[in-house]
């Protein structure tokens, strides 16, 4: 049975990390002390408060461990159509900002801009708009419209986007594993499926690959801390 029809904002914020919920929170609480907020740490249990409460707008991070972001925007989009969803990642690159669109996402935002756009960009989408940063829009839009320069990668499934990123940040196999709550075994498997994607005939071939498309760490955070 449907919730009653909301008389005040309802925000449901999902992420994993406790500090990232309490953070925005406080952001949220101090401009907008009556909106109500409730908090979930994974998506499947995201999808089970949507099936109980109306909600007015989803903040969700898009790196989960079992249920990936991405997954739980399309479950969340067939249980409230109607429903705003904003991606608030540690991911500054187009490709999973493009990700999190095409699965159903209203906005896209990096942690490292909530301080100062967190509030604009809630704003926009409850009045029913859209937000990306900036440093983004461009290129997002160039490859939601399918043109050219799109990387190898982008034929990646959103999980195994995430383990090449691990991988090349130098982490094991186990430590993968371990992280995103899967088996081994599975983890080999994206592996494997992702150097079959990429044409690539080793670990090294695809540390390498990683490198040259700033897909470690290193590169990502030097490359948010350039002046805009």
């Amino acid at each position: 049975m449907s919730a009653p029809t909301l008389t005040a904002t309802r925000i449901l914020l999902v992420d994993d990390h406790t500090i990232v919920r309490e953070g925005v929170r406080r952001i949220l609480e101090s401009q907008e002390p009556t909106w109500l907020i409730d908090e979930t740490s994974n998506g499947s249990d995201a999808l089970n408060f949507l099936s109980q409460h109306d909600v007015n707008l989803i903040i969700a991070d898009i790196s989960m461990p079992a249920m990936s972001g991405v997954e739980m925007i399309q479950k969340a989009r067939l249980l409230q159509p109607k429903v705003r969803i904003l991606v608030l990642s540690m991911h500054a690159e187009d490709q999973y900002a493009m990700r999190a669109f095409k699965a159903g996402a209203n906005g896209y935002l990096t942690k490292e801009s909530a301080t100062k756009e967190l509030m604009t960009a809630v704003r926009k989408l409850l009045s029913g708009g859209v937000h990306v940063s900036a440093h983004l829009a461009e290129r997002v839009v160039r490859q939601l419209n399918g043109g050219v320069g799109v990387p190898s990668h982008a034929s990646l499934s959103d999980r195994e986007l995430d383990v090449l990123r691990r991988l090349v940040d130098g982490q094991r196999l186990i430590d993968i594993a371990e992280q995103l709550n899967l088996s081994i075994k599975t983890v080999s498997t994206h592996k494997a499926r992702i150097q079959e994607k990429l044409d690539l005939p080793n670990l090294a071939a695809l540390v390498r690959y990683g490198l040259e498309n700033q897909l470690d760490r290193q590169a990502r955070a030097a490359t948010q801390g350039m002046p805009g």
